[in-house]
């Protein structure tokens, strides 16, 4: 059995975030494993596994920063806003200036209200997006906040006729569909367009730089787990440490005298184990969850 910990996986295309989780499963011979935040199936990079204890860590995970690279294909329009989707629109989008192509993405950064991708796995009325619209339904999700706080252009490549290929690197909140910031720059230019190559460099700290392919965990297997518990919370939380008595009370869920750390942050005993991560409030430091071994 794999230790409890999280492990970064550089995922395949091809694959869904699910078909990775089921792979872990596997090799990991346990069923406690999740997923920190859905990549697409043409999408590659960084995907946070959970396995065991550390699953429970994984909400704080899917709430955290991402970064990407991407590739916009301006000129065409597809139902998915990738290319994973059919062809729904073709303009040629030849005129378009490396000007104005720079101008529509400077105006999709900052503070934005995103409509989601159509084809998206957020649930309306209990049923996901993208399975209505494969059932043929016209869908239409709110628009929601999201931060894009860089959106660099790479390059932008007139390799094929008709259409323009624009290389970004994005760093954005969580909930951003980069999907749709490709969707949004093609509307604003009036060509279309959508993401013909989606890459996730980072989710929060945890970047490609660390990330293991499955081949690679494969050879491993069972033991997969490259950030075991303790290191993966020292990793992603602010720290304090808690004495004997502190380190008692708070693995009963018993509240903490307040330190003045801003929270969500991660309690350690004094043999170093991770105890609970908690967040402090009238005064009171309260546990959110308690990942101390009872």
């Amino acid at each position: 059995m794999s230790a409890d910990g999280l492990i970064v996986v550089d995922k395949p295309g091809g694959m869904t975030s699910h078909d990775v989780v089921a792979r872990i499963r596997r090799l990991a011979r346990t069923r406690r494993v999740g997923h920190g935040g859905t990549l697409d199936p043409m999408a590659t990079g960084v995907l946070v596994i959970g396995v065991g204890r550390a699953t429970r860590l994984l909400t704080y995970v899917i709430g955290a920063g991402k970064s990407y690279t991407a590739t916009i294909r301006l000129g065409q329009a597809t139902v998915t806003d990738d290319a994973e989707g059919d062809v729904i629109a073709s303009t040629p989008a030849g005129t378009v200036t490396d000007e104005a192509v720079r101008a529509a993405l400077a105006a999709l950064t900052g503070e934005v209200d995103q409509v989601p991708s159509a084809v998206s796995a957020i649930k309306i009325n209990g049923q996901r997006a993208y399975k209505r619209v494969r059932e043929g339904e016209s869908v239409e999700l709110p628009a929601r906040r999201v931060t894009i706080s860089r959106l660099d252009v790479l390059a932008v490549r007139r390799d094929t006729p008709d259409v323009v290929d624009v290389d970004v690197d994005v760093t954005c909140s969580s909930g951003t569909y980069i999907r749709a910031i490709a969707r949004d720059a093609g509307l604003a230019l009036g060509v279309g367009g959508h993401l013909t190559a989606l890459r996730r460099t980072a989710v929060g700290g945890f970047t490609l730089a660390e990330a293991a392919t499955l081949d690679a965990l494969e050879q491993r297997a069972p033991d997969v787990v490259n950030l075991p518990l303790d290191a993966a919370a020292g990793r992603f939380f602010p720290r304090r440490d808690a004495t004997p008595e502190e380190a008692k009370t708070l693995s009963h869920g018993g509240p903490l005298d307040p330190a003045g750390i801003a929270g969500p942050y991660a309690v350690f005993g004094p043999d170093g184990g991770l105890i609970a991560i908690v967040s402090e409030r009238d005064g009171r430091a309260r546990a959110e969850i308690v990942l101390a071994p009872a």
